[in-house]
């Protein structure tokens, strides 16, 4: 286990072979009382690492943006089958939606398993460093948003325990049609709806062509389809951004969080895109 400072206390978080450990960037302004410290664990994409996504984290601290925010950015392992770092073994996206549910090819509910029971220790860890459940946040970018809504709905310990999720340029896995997310949720003990109050910030680009329209539409159908409501659910299409993340996106999601935390930040700073 590594050891890294956290405030006035130490968070331990956990080391795997053949994995880079989180990249962690602390609080600058980390408050006095543990309990009212924040988290946004932000999970990459297919074919990156933690460190894609440092740029975001420094931005927004070097704008003075959510200074009691702890930001931990993890690393995917080699996925021998992709042939590179991946969450999981991921299927290419087809533009046209399939006439039947079951000529959808399998997804790798293994993988998808495994990366969920990671996120989980690291909410682990920051929950035993004194941060509450319900202020930290999971987030990500493609296969991040993918693992971090499996994460949301799935997870025996975390499903509709935690501050936020957010969902960017990704879709929601096993939401084809097939019932199999509800069918996950009751082998974990979890009832049919959400039943607490979690938001959820979702963004996709309109000019993605690796996320087709009808992906990200039956992705937010998936949601609402588990109780969460049109009041919790921030949702955003970005005229031109095609796979990667602009600075208008960023100021949207620094509002968000800040309105998450209950925050007083102001968001208009000059965040610039990072192209993932």
């Amino acid at each position: 286990m590594s050891r890294t400072e956290m405030g006035s206390r130490m968070i331990r978080l956990p080391s795997e072979p053949k994995r880079e450990d989180p990249i962690y960037k602390p609080a600058t302004l980390p408050p006095a009382d543990q309990s009212n410290a924040a988290a946004f664990i932000f999970v990459h994409g297919l074919s990156d690492s933690g460190a894609a996504l440092q740029n975001v984290a420094d931005q927004f601290q070097e704008a003075g943006k959510l200074s009691h925010l702890h930001w931990i950015l993890p690393s995917a392992k080699h996925n021998h089958n992709q042939n590179d770092t991946a969450w999981y073994i991921q299927h290419s996206l087809s533009p046209i939606a399939f006439a039947r549910p079951e000529l959808a090819p399998d997804e790798d509910e293994e993988g998808t398993a495994q990366t969920v029971s990671y996120l989980e220790s690291l909410i682990n860890a920051c929950v035993e460093s004194g941060i509450p459940a319900n202020r930290v946040i999971c987030g990500g970018f493609s296969q991040g948003m993918a693992m971090s809504l499996l994460l949301h709905f799935t997870s025996k310990r975390y499903s509709g325990r935690l501050g936020g999720i957010v969902a960017l340029l990704g879709y929601l896995p096993l939401s084809d049609g097939r019932s199999r997310l509800a069918e996950l949720r009751a082998e974990h003990g979890l009832p049919e709806k959400l039943q607490d109050p979690v938001p959820i910030f979702m963004a996709r680009g309109k000019s993605d062509t690796l996320v087709p329209r009808w992906v990200w539409q039956m992705s937010v159908d998936g949601v609402r389809s588990f109780g969460v409501s049109d009041e919790l659910t921030d949702i955003h299409e970005y005229e031109g951004l095609r796979h990667s993340i602009s600075g208008g996106l960023l100021s949207d999601l620094c509002t968000w969080l800040s309105r998450s935390f209950r925050g007083r930040s102001k968001c208009r700073v000059a965040i610039t895109k990072l192209t993932l």
